[in-house]
């Protein structure tokens, strides 16, 4: 029997998913978060649901949802009970009549075929399960996860625009902070970059079509530790977590690929002692992991992302009922760039995994009662 098995992320900060992007509501059900974490629902959840929702600019989806989040348990006078958190977020804007042709005619690089060869039977409306909508319950969950990291270890996580298509923006990775990020539509932080950035994606769109890129994220005031070798390194988790983001096709961190065209000696980060004894590296080619574990330093990391399968152009496709080619129309709205809204899910992401780490290395303690 066939059923879905990819719905749970995590072991000990569990984040199980529903919904479909048209469906009534999308929600998760967060297991293991520790008791007495403060949350305040528009500043340490909502402002990160506000920065992924569609209709936002010119530039992202027309489609307007809210995406106001509503806790239904897990939560007491504002405050983390060590229950099982659940978080609602109800779809307003949806039109499942957009996609009738789709639900026989697959979309070429979409997850339609390869759902219905495998399930048998899906939801074809804005693509079900496999759509981005779904990450406005990751991001939720994910907000949670950041405010945890916080309290307990003042992490902070900063992703951004790094490139659209062939346009690369000059980012100071020690230095960029969110306020930064959110200074344009784009979420570049290199402001004469973002405009080219804007301008071509607004081009783009026009034309019908899509591009892809690049988002960076710089993980800060990590603890030496976290990652659990040899088959739940720290890297591993990371990447198979920016790989359930739709559309990623890529993910790099410390010196990746571009280490290929370097010796031991220039790659190698080479040890000192810090103010207060603290050891710490000189460069930080490795990315602040060492052997699948956390060695205190920045994590860096980079996500490349495809061009938006869905494009309002007509393609060839074949129809799954009559078992003939047919030309796909493709209705319904679509982001020509998923990088801007990408951000907060790349951030919510790593929010995720190393709030798992944290429980696995340190425990389930709560956090403070007031």
């Amino acid at each position: 029997m066939c059923i879905f098995m990819g719905d749970i992320t995590g072991k000990n900060f569990q984040v199980m998913t529903w919904g479909e992007s048209h469906g009534p509501a999308i929600g998760a059900v967060i297991s293991g978060c520790p008791p007495g974490l403060e949350l305040d629902l528009q500043k340490d959840i909502q402002f990160h649901l506000d920065r992924r929702k569609p209709g936002q600019s010119i530039i992202t989806t027309q489609r307007k949802e809210k995406d106001i989040a509503e806790i239904e348990s897990g939560v007491f006078r504002g405050m983390t009970t060590g229950t099982a958190i659940a978080i609602r977020i109800k779809n307003q804007d949806a039109r499942p009549e957009d996609y009738e042709q789709i639900t026989n005619v697959p979309r070429p690089n979409h997850a339609d075929f390869t759902y219905e060869d495998k399930y048998g039977i899906r939801d074809p409306a804005g693509g079900g399960r496999s759509s981005n909508r779904i990450f406005a319950a990751y991001v939720a969950a994910g907000a949670i996860a950041k405010k945890f990291l916080y309290e307990r270890h003042g992490i902070e996580i900063v992703g951004y625009v790094q490139q659209v298509k062939d346009l690369v923006g000059k980012i100071d990775r020690d230095s960029v902070s969110v306020v930064d990020v959110e200074k344009n539509i784009v979420r570049c932080p290199d402001t004469d970059m973002a405009e080219k950035m804007i301008e071509l994606i607004k081009k783009t769109r026009s034309e019908g079509n899509s591009l892809g890129g690049i988002v960076g994220c710089v993980i800060r005031n990590v603890p030496v530790g976290l990652g659990e070798p040899l088959a739940d390194k720290l890297q591993a988790d990371l990447s198979k977590a920016m790989f359930t983001i739709g559309a990623a096709h890529g993910f790099d961190y410390g010196s990746g690929f571009d280490s290929v065209n370097m010796t031991g000696e220039q790659n190698n980060d080479l040890f000192y002692f810090a103010e207060g004894g603290k050891v710490k590296t000189r460069t930080n080619y490795s990315g602040g992991i060492q052997g699948g574990v956390s060695n205190g330093m920045p994590i860096y990391f980079k996500v490349g992302f495809k061009p938006t399968a869905t494009i309002s152009k007509p393609q060839q496709s074949i129809n799954l009922t009559t078992r003939e080619e047919e030309m796909l129309m493709p209705k319904g709205r679509h982001d020509p760039c998923v990088l801007p809204r990408a951000v907060p899910n790349v951030e919510s992401m790593a929010a995720l995994v190393l709030a798992d780490h944290s429980i696995i290395r340190y425990g389930n303690a709560r956090i403070r009662i007031n």
